[in-house]
């Protein structure tokens, strides 16, 4: 079977020599900071890794007025290949060629898989506009970049599913990426890093393996804290107002408490591991 080295070999030879151009798109001026690359992996692979996603039952539902998507970090629940996938771009060759990318320094793969691993998305599915959870659960590192390589073939903009950049704020207009077969998205996470996924208008699943990169240093001036922060689509007053005390409340709350009062499920457990949690 095709392991996470083999994986990550071809990882960092396609990095290697989009290196500059992901670097250019990264670094432009006035807006979150971000890249795509194309034709990530050889198609065929690519394909292998799609056809081994297990069906949306199989994973857990997030559904609220702030997202509808399938999501699964328990890796040893599915299909190896799938784990070998999303522990290749944890390789410590592919986080040093996306330290290059970036300009970030001191990165640190999510071992524990915390928000990350396995996504689909289907008709009606969606990600309303928020910032990333800033932090570890220790508050000792900050989440400083996400990883997003869609893998489902023929994968059209017009279906939906497209990330979406707030390079102006939630009330805005949202720059896009669109989920492309075989593509990679390299966003970093900040206080202002508002971001989206499009509503699914297709019947297939818009499938994505996932990774968070975290550093020590913070990526902005200063230190900050925030929980997990939704706000609506403009022009929708009323869920903005809910979603905006909601952000306040567990921002407070987390704070104050922290794991005290509440402990993420969505981290790959294993065998001994009893504090394998985030917030």
């Amino acid at each position: 079977m095709t392991d996470r080295k083999d994986i990550a070999d071809q990882l960092a030879a396609r990095l290697e020599r989009a290196l500059e151009d992901m670097a250019d798109q990264f670094r432009r001026s006035n807006r979150i900071p971000s890249c795509q690359i194309a034709d990530l992996l050889p198609v065929d692979l690519a394909r292998v890794i799609y056809d081994r996603f297990p069906v949306s039952e199989q994973m857990i539902l997030k559904h609220s007025i702030k997202e509808n998507k399938h999501i699964a970090a328990q890796m040893d629940t599915y299909d190896p290949l799938l784990e070998e996938a999303v522990y290749a771009f944890q390789d410590p060759r592919v986080v040093d060629l996306i330290g290059r990318v970036t300009g970030l320094r001191e990165l640190e793969p999510d071992v524990d898989l915390y928000a990350g691993g396995i996504s689909a998305m289907q008709k009606g599915a969606y990600l309303r506009p928020h910032l990333d959870n800033s932090h570890d659960k220790h508050r000792k590192r900050y989440r400083v970049l996400n990883l997003l390589y869609y893998v489902t073939p023929g994968w059209e903009e017009k279906f939906g599913g497209s990330l979406q950049l707030w390079d102006e704020g939630p009330r805005g207009s949202p720059r896009t990426f669109p989920s492309t077969f075989n593509s990679l998205v390299v966003m970093v996470t900040n206080r202002r890093s508002w971001h989206s996924v499009n509503e699914v208008r297709h019947d297939g699943r818009r499938c994505c393996v996932s990774n968070y990169y975290f550093s020590r240093r913070s990526p902005e001036e200063g230190d900050y804290f925030h929980a997990t922060s939704f706000r609506s689509e403009p022009g929708q007053r009323s869920a903005d107002i809910v979603m905006r005390a909601d952000n306040a409340l567990r921002t407070m709350a987390l704070k104050a408490l922290g794991e005290k009062i509440w402990v993420n499920p969505h981290v790959y457990r294993r065998d001994g591991d009893d504090n394998m949690t985030e917030r």
